[in-house]
This record gives structure tokens, C-alpha cells and sequence, in this order.
């Protein structure tokens, strides 16, 4: 199984940024896809998360702001992160685990490699 994220970038205040996630060696279908980030000196979080039948589950820090979806077809999974605030700045991770969506990194098997987002004030 891989996970390979991409997307990041830097991006003003404000500004808007789309994050994929392409899977290959599982389908999304079966699988929950959550995003997390990690910045420097902190621990990783929990971001969003979109289970097997396509319930979405946000953190309230970026509730209102991101939009998580899947796209079966395609086996992809996207983070629209819209109004980016410099406190969103982090490395990106896409990661999988089975059915059902978690707050908890420690519940997801698979991860992607990570996609550095940069917003400046």
C-alpha cells in the first residue's frame, strides 16, 4: 500500500490551497482517509477524516474552512483548505486505516510521505 500526497505550497494569508492523496494498493471506498499535520516542535494532529461511506469528520480549528472529499474513481482523496491562516503551517499527511474515520493517528495503518504548506502573514 501507498499514499502519496501533493498540493502543498506557499500560499498567503487568506489564500487557498487543494491537498490530493492518491492510493494505491487499497481502495478508498473500503477505507477512511484522514488528514493530519505535524508542525515543528509539535506533536501531530488530527485534521479531517472521511470514513467508508462518506461521513466527514473535521477538527474545530479548520471547521468551516476545510472541505475533505474522495473521489472513488479515481481513488483520491482531497483536502480543500480554504481562508489559510499562518497557524495552519505544517507538513500534510494523508493516511488510511479501515472503514471507520479516527481523531487518532495511532488508528491509521497506512501514511503518506507528507506535503509541507506554508501560509505567510
Amino acid at each position: 500500500v501507498q499514499l502519496q500526497a501533493s498540493g502543498g505550497g506557499l500560499v498567503q494569508a487568506g489564500g487557498s490551497l487543494r491537498l490530493s492523496c492518491a492510493a494505491s494498493g487499497l481502495t478508498f471506498r473500503n477505507y477512511a482517509a484522514g488528514w493530519f499535520r505535524q508542525a515543528p516542535g509539535k506533536e501531530r494532529e488530527f485534521v479531517a477524516a472521511v470514513n467508508w461511506i462518506g461521513d466527514a469528520l473535521y477538527a474545530d480549528s479548520v471547521k468551516g474552512r476545510f472541505t475533505i472529499s474522495r473521489d472513488s474513481a479515481k481513488n483520491m482523496v482531497y483536502l480543500q483548505m480554504n481562508s489559510l491562516k499562518p497557524e495552519d503551517t505544517a507538513v500534510y499527511y494523508c493516511a488510511a486505516r479501515s472503514l471507520w474515520s479516527s481523531r487518532d493517528p495511532s488508528m491509521y495503518k497506512y501514511w503518506g510521505q507528507g506535503t509541507k504548506v506554508t501560509v505567510s502573514s
